[in-house]
């Protein structure tokens, strides 16, 4: 059951499709008071949600910030990362689902002052709560998903494996790459290309020095089964001469400052205007420029810096430049040069900057940090409604850096910037039920690590978990170490890996399909199913994936394998050298099991049934009829199968079919 709450004048974030009407507020086991709702937990009360956060699938103990963020440095002491999901399940002896529906920085303190003590603060009093009431914290999930509308679907292709790095600088460096994965036999469907690919970071632009004849490039490339997928920044070149700038200045669709001027801040090409992503007419604008590169192919985007990101704004920069000039002339002590220091580093995404400018929301003018949290999302959105017209008749790949609940109907997002540390591969293992939760169900980290220098065991180590996430892209910044998988002496073990991407793409694509249409969940924390189950109700490194099997990821250097909980009998499948084993029935409970490098390990539930295929080195390859059934127990339950074209828009559980044994 869900009641609505309205506080003070909400600003309408159209995250919600279907409101039910609003209720008076009543303290119950929420208490409402100096703008901030608190409530007791239970000892034992497990906290789950937030989306894209930091620490663990509990997240008891700490302060998160709502407030999307262009922080790369996912470490424990932060608050904010690139999305704002402000959706929590409270799993106690009673369940309680909160939604707070606001567009600006919201604050969850869940135990940090007082151990026990939730205390959700909005930033302004002017919010819509929403609390569900359900049997379980599956339940509680789908009422909410209803309530928000269904997750985007990407292309059949778009789940297979992806590589992409910042410094790809021309077509001849991609077509190196492709012939390497090619000739290797190592899997692959997509390479992506960041801001390289064009002329001077101008987005809609493609560098024709270095990528002549981009339409038959495109085109060369999807004759090898390979899909460019190209970077878009939320920033416009302002550049006299540049037409995307021009057009966008004549007709006002840029974010005004205080004195209704163009507000200019710095990203990729410098300085830039931001597009009003939140203006209908301007949304629409800048959502059909998509089309200059549909029309030469392309079928897949992921649009970046949309929190927006801010280098520097130019009224900032300036007023940085005149300090550092006093500073020049002093004796810098431990005061003044930490204050330098804090200058500088200050300058980027400056709290100030984001109080500066404006956007034109619904016939009425807002201060961005008003309205902060939808940047990205109608930034994606815009996107999205365009390839409704523009591509009416077949599914285009599109995902996004920033996010807010709602831009999940029109897009997938990946985990953000993280880098090549082994904390980050359990962040990404621990974030997939949190978005699933938000209805991000097209999700995945950067596989090896997007910063520092990977290695080739922290690389085996996460292809061996990406090949369960939908999306699977290996992606590196420029400087770091080459991080495609023929660059390794281990490549072989890395193409092995890969392989059972596609062997699983039956099961997986059915899995996500089914949670799409069915306002569900592909990763599931084991309490979701187990809550009986004390010690199940604690894991935090192991996921049910759907409805048949479990898994648990390595995730530390130098293990040969790694303890884990069964709270169930469930068989070991492990895959290794292109075949799959079949190992013994792991009675419930605690059990040590071997995983060497290479190795990809699920666990079958009893009478369920995993469906697999041969594989193949690209998704047209991968045979989605003939499959090859596992299972075991002696009442071995159905298994609704989806399966589909994988183009078309139109999805519906028509297209399952029943599978037995």
């Amino acid at each position: 059951m869900t009641k609505r709450y309205v506080f003070g004048s909400p600003i309408e974030t159209d995250a919600i499709l279907c409101k039910p009407e609003a209720e008076q507020w009543e303290n119950g086991r929420l208490s409402y008071q100096e703008n901030a709702l608190t409530c007791e937990m239970e000892e034992e009360e497990i906290v789950y949600g937030l989306g894209q956060a930091v620490r663990g699938i509990n997240k008891r103990g700490w302060i998160y910030e709502s407030n999307c963020t262009d922080d790369p440095q996912h470490t424990e002491d932060k608050h904010s990362l690139y999305g704002a999901h402000n959706f929590l399940i409270l799993d106690g002896e009673s369940r309680l689902g909160i939604f707070v529906d606001t567009p600006s920085r919201v604050v969850f303190d869940i135990g940090y002052t007082d151990r026990r003590t939730l205390r959700i603060a909005p930033r302004t009093p002017d919010f819509e709560l929403y609390l569900i009431s359900g049997e379980s914290p599956d339940d509680i999930v789908r009422q909410f998903r209803k309530l928000v509308g269904r997750s985007y679907i990407p292309p059949l292709w778009a789940f297979g494996y992806g590589q992409s790095r910042w410094g790809y600088s021309s077509a001849e460096e991609i077509r190196q790459v492709v012939k390497e994965y090619r000739e290797n036999h190592i899997p692959m469907d997509s390479v992506y290309l960041d801001i390289d690919y064009m002329e001077r970071y101008k987005d809609f632009t493609v560098n024709q020095e270095t990528f002549p004849d981009f339409a038959a490039f495109v085109e060369e490339m999807k004759k090898e089964n390979i899909h460019l997928v190209p970077i878009i920044d939320g920033g416009v070149k302002k550049e006299d001469g540049y037409d995307v700038y021009e057009e966008g200045k004549e007709k006002g669709y840029f974010c005004k400052d205080e004195q209704g001027e163009d507000f200019v801040l710095g990203v990729w090409p410098g300085r830039c205007c931001l597009p009003d992503m939140l203006n209908e007419e301007a949304g629409r604008w800048f959502g059909r420029k998509y089309k200059i590169l549909l029309d030469q192919g392309i079928d897949g985007f992921w649009n970046d810096m949309n929190e927006p990101a801010i280098f520097y704004s130019e009224k900032g920069l300036r007023e940085v430049f005149e300090k550092i000039d006093e500073y020049r002339t002093q004796n810098l002590d431990i005061k003044t040069f930490f204050a330098f220091k804090d200058l500088v580093a200050g300058i980027s995404n400056n709290p100030k900057d984001y109080a500066a400018f404006y956007h034109n929301y619904k016939g009425r003018k807002y201060c961005h940090e008003t309205v902060h949290n939808l940047f990205g999302y109608y930034m994606t959105r815009s996107a999205a409604e365009a390839f409704e017209e523009l591509a009416p008749d077949k599914r285009i790949l599109l995902f996004s850096r920033a996010s807010y609940i709602g831009m999940h109907r029109y897009g997938g997002i990946w985990q953000g910037d993280n880098n090549s540390w082994w904390s980050h591969l359990l962040l990404n293992i621990r974030m997939m039920p949190s978005l699933n939760m938000c209805g991000f169900l097209y999700t995945g980290a950067d596989i090896g690590g997007f910063g520092a220098d990977t290695t080739e065991d922290l690389l085996i180590r996460w292809l061996s978990f990406g090949v369960f996430t939908p999306l699977m892209r290996n992606h590196a910044a420029q400087g770091t170490r080459r991080q495609e998988v023929c660059r390794f002496a281990g490549r072989d073990l890395m193409g092995e890996v890969i392989r059972v991407r596609y062997m699983l793409m039956p099961y997986l694509y059915s899995e996500f399909m089914k949670a799409a249409l069915g306002d569900g969940m592909m990763f599931r924390p084991l309490g979701f199913v187990y809550g009986d189950d004390a010690v199940a109700r604690r894991v935090e490194d192991q996921l049910l994936l759907g409805d048949s099997i479990m898994i648990a990821p390595v995730h530390e250097q130098n293990a040969a394998g790694r303890t884990v909980y069964l709270p169930e009998p469930m068989k070991l499948l492990r895959f290794r050298g292109g075949q799959v084993w079949e190992e013994a029935v792991c009675p419930k409970g605690h059990a040590y099991v071997e995983m060497p490098l290479g190795d990809v390990c699920v666990f079958l539930r009893e009478n369920r049934i995993l469906p697999l295929s041969k594989g193949g080195e690209h998704m047209g390859e991968v045979d989605f009829s003939n499959l090859r059934l596992y299972h075991f127990g002696a009442h071995v339950q159905p298994y609704v199968y989806y399966t589909d074209d994988g183009v078309s828009r139109e999805c519906d559980l028509s297209h399952t079919k029943t599978l037995t044994v």
